[in-house]
């Protein structure tokens, strides 16, 4: 489906278009299976999402002219899912959805006006508004066409003005259908050979699928087919009260021993039903108790078999993975997979369902190979199953707990960044106003003043200040970066004596490179500052591990290959060409339970007084700002492996490295002419009036931008105009737009404390300067003056 026409009115296309890339990025890692397609779709959503994105970050203008958004690529992301999907505005309007959604519902309804079944618009519009409150929003119970569908619903967009509706089968409904193909082929005849006859039955008693020895016991060699019939119909009960088949009886058929397996926690879920010939009426041979733990052995879900004494009869290979046992050291008894407070609960209830009614119950526990989540352990009372007297069914979760805290992570540390970015700007302002102050006292100082000193203390510890604040924009990626096209093994070499010097001599230091290596584009000081801090945290810790002895820090850099990212199987590292550098220490390594936590700011294992806890966080910040993904290993016994991967920039056929142009300072800060100043903070715009009014400019202030443009309209134009960004009321470009609207050639200079190369993607206005804060006295004349000179 294409957007319709009043999708792609101006209004509408402004939203779409700050969203597009990451509706595309998320319906490609959500839905597609394939990680060759998924790839694929991720590189090119990214590419348009995040050029949208940064496009929009900081620019609210409602004026401002929309990008134009390639919606194939979200097309064809949607049409790669396997459910239904579809994706609505704010408006309620339908403005994308796949070919499977067509096929579904018959057309292109919109949700959640959707032909469901009772009570199914009701449910859909309840989700959508949790959606809309909450982010994301599922409604497993709404049916259609008396079948069960799982809906889910996400918010999406950088304006959140976008909802992506999922319509699937459940998962339940996934794995019913995944069993009855296997059991109608390998594992029914795998059945078969074990002398097991086994069907899936529904909840209403139907035949969903047998395997072949069953189909012709039940219905006869030449028969129709089983699925749809009455598994009742099928069986009789003799005078004796033995189960046999209808076709059989009267006749030569042996009697039959019924066993149920409950594989699916859910209501109405089907059930599977093993059927083994009997030879005596009494209790289930030893033959027959074989066959019951062949049957477990070969089920895909971990299942155990408990005595009534409390001791493990059998544990299936899928058991024994989701519990984390040792294969060579199987435990005795149920209670010995968990930790020691879940082990009353956990024998009371074997012991009590062994000699009890059949029944079935489920338990939370905490398993001891990995206690910190917890699992559900369902633990159900049998019979008929000769020493067996307790089955126990344990589910492997462990991809999906770790895809849980990944994603849990990753939000933790886009909320503390965004918080860290936030607090750096509002503290840049402050400094600013120290600074300035303090570069205006030491004008009416000399050095042999008794002031002077305690005025340049003061200004050395806004400085330091000035620094721990970008380390916090580093780590919210929100520092100013001027990125070149560079080698890695460039920046190892340049910073390798100052590594030689902060390692002493008692670590030694061991540089490799890799061949083949690819440009990357980066920041070569930033760069700098990553390989000095992740070699300074790698001395200390193998100082801590041997004081004397020292050891050894290897840094390495090697070319990846998609291929090579591909075998990797990860699931945050998209599959592309990458140069990678590796920091490894001889030290002693990083707990399991801190590995989490090193790229959050001010967290730090040192003494108290000894470091600040921003060493790995602008690491973290910096990769990240640069395009690039970074990985912390450490494997027990051994030292921490720091991974960097940095995409290949892939430059155009004969284009040369850019190189930067050094920038020349005015020779005289002196200046004349008008200057109008817009800035909300008082103590900012006071420094800034006083600093210019000494360097000989006629300044005009304003505190917001309503008041800024009156004076524009009632004063003659003004020969430069300085503003701040972010404002109240109306932010800074809107009021440089209102301003060039006024007088086209004025030139214009902002301030802000976030950084300059994301204003300048995000300000769409020609002849423009920037000036981060905190500046000084100086910087700012001098900016104002290059501002001036360029016009």
């Amino acid at each position: 489906m294409t957007p319709s026409p009043a999708i792609a009115t101006p209004r509408a296309a402004f939203g779409l278009a700050a969203v597009a890339g990451l509706v595309a990025a998320l319906l490609v890692l959500w839905l597609v299976d394939s990680v060759a397609i998924g790839a694929g779709f991720l590189g090119a959503a990214v590419v348009i999402g995040g050029a949208v994105v940064a496009r929009s970050a900081l620019s609210r203008d409602p004026v401002a002219e929309a990008p134009t958004i390639d919606w194939s690529i979200v097309r064809a992301a949607v049409q790669a899912a396997d459910d239904a999907v579809a994706v609505t505005d704010r408006a309620g309007r339908l403005v994308c959805a796949n070919d499977i959604y067509e096929a579904l519902f018959g057309g292109f309804p919109t949700p959640p006006g959707l032909p469901l079944d009772s009570g199914g618009v009701e449910a859909l519009t309840t989700a959508g508004r949790q959606a809309w409150r909450d982010g994301y929003a599922t409604s497993p119970a709404v049916r259609y066409r008396g079948a069960p569908l799982h809906v889910s619903v996400a918010r999406a967009g950088e304006t959140q003005d976008m909802l992506v509706w999922r319509f699937g089968e459940s998962e339940a409904s996934e794995r019913t259908a995944a069993f009855i193909e296997s059991l109608s082929g390998a594992l029914g005849d795998r059945f078969a050979g074990a002398g097991i006859m086994a069907a899936l039955v529904s909840a209403d008693g139907r035949v969903l699928a047998a395997n072949g020895v069953l189909h012709a016991r039940a219905m006869g060699a030449g028969a129709g087919a089983i699925s749809g019939r009455d598994f009742a119909a099928l069986l009789v009960t003799d005078q004796h009260g033995r189960i046999r088949f209808e076709r059989e009886w009267p006749g030569a058929g042996n009697p039959l021993r019924v066993i149920q397996i409950p594989f699916l926690d859910e209501p109405d879920a089907p059930l599977l039903v093993a059927l083994l010939d009997e030879e005596e009426p009494q209790a289930i041979t030893a033959a027959g108790t074989s066959h019951v733990r062949t049957l477990v052995g070969l089920l895909p879900f971990g299942m155990a078999l408990v005595d009534r004494d409390g001791r493990f009869l059998k544990l299936n290979d899928a058991f024994v993975r989701a519990a984390g046992i040792d294969s060579a050291a199987l435990p005795l008894y149920p209670g010995d997979l968990v930790v020691r407070e879940d082990k009353a609960a956990v024998a009371d209830t074997v012991r009590r369902l062994a000699s009890g009614v059949q029944h079935t119950t489920d338990l939370v526990v905490r398993l001891k190979s990995h206690p910190e989540e917890p699992v559900a352990l369902t633990i159900a009372g049998v019979r008929g199953l000769g020493e067996a007297a307790v089955l126990l069914s344990l589910k492997d979760n462990s991809e999906e707990s770790r895809l849980k805290r990944e994603v849990a992570q990753a939000t933790k540390m886009q909320a503390v960044g965004q918080l860290a970015g936030g607090v750096a700007h509002d503290f840049n302002n402050i400094l600013t106003a120290i600074l300035g102050h303090c570069d205006l006292m030491l004008m009416r100082h000399s050095p042999g003043d008794s002031d002077y000193d305690d005025i340049q203390q003061i200004r050395a510890n806004s400085t330091r200040a000035a620094n721990l604040t970008r380390h916090l924009l580093a780590f919210s990626r929100q520092q100013t970066l001027r990125p070149q096209i560079l080698q890695l093994p460039d920046v190892v070499s340049e910073v390798s004596n100052l590594l030689k010097r902060l390692l002493g001599e008692r670590i030694v230091l061991d540089v490799r490179h890799g061949r083949n290596l690819g440009p990357v584009r980066a920041d070569p000081g930033q760069m700098e500052q990553v390989v000095v801090n992740l070699a300074v945290n790698a001395r200390d810790a193998m100082l801590a591990k041997d004081a004397l002895g020292g050891g050894t820090l290897t840094i390495q850099t090697r070319a990846v290959s998609a291929a090579e990212v591909h075998r990797l199987d990860s699931d945050i590292l998209p599959a592309a060409d990458y140069t990678a550098l590796e920091v490894s220490d001889t030290g002693t390594g990083i707990p399991p339970e801190v590995l989490p936590k090193i790229f959050e700011p001010f967290f730090t294992t040192k003494e108290v007084g000894k470091g600040t806890g921003l060493g790995l966080s602008t690491v973290y910040g910096i990769v990240k700002q640069s395009g690039g993904y970074i990985f912390a290993e450490s494997p027990p016994g051994h030292g921490a492996v720091f991974t960097i991967y940095l995409p290949v920039h892939a430059a155009a056929p004969g284009e040369p490295a850019p190189r930067p142009a050094p920038k020349p300072k005015p020779a005289e800060l002196w200046g004349t002419g008008t200057v109008l100043l817009v800035e909300d903070e008082d103590m900012v715009r006071a420094v800034a009036q006083r600093a210019l009014s000494r360097q000989g400019y006629t300044v005009l202030t304003a505190e917001n931008g309503e008041v800024a443009l009156e004076l524009l309209r009632s004063e003659p134009q003004p020969d430069l105009m300085i503003s701040d960004v972010v404002m109240p009321l109306m932010d800074g470009p809107t009021v440089a737009r209102h301003a060039r609207a006024l007088y086209p050639d004025l030139p214009i200079l902002f301030m802000s404390g976030y950084a300059d190369d994301q204003m300048r993607r995000s300000i769409n206005l020609d002849r423009v300067a920037f000036l981060s804060k905190p500046f000084s006295v100086q910087q700012l004349a001098e900016a104002a003056r290059e501002a001036l000179a360029a016009v």
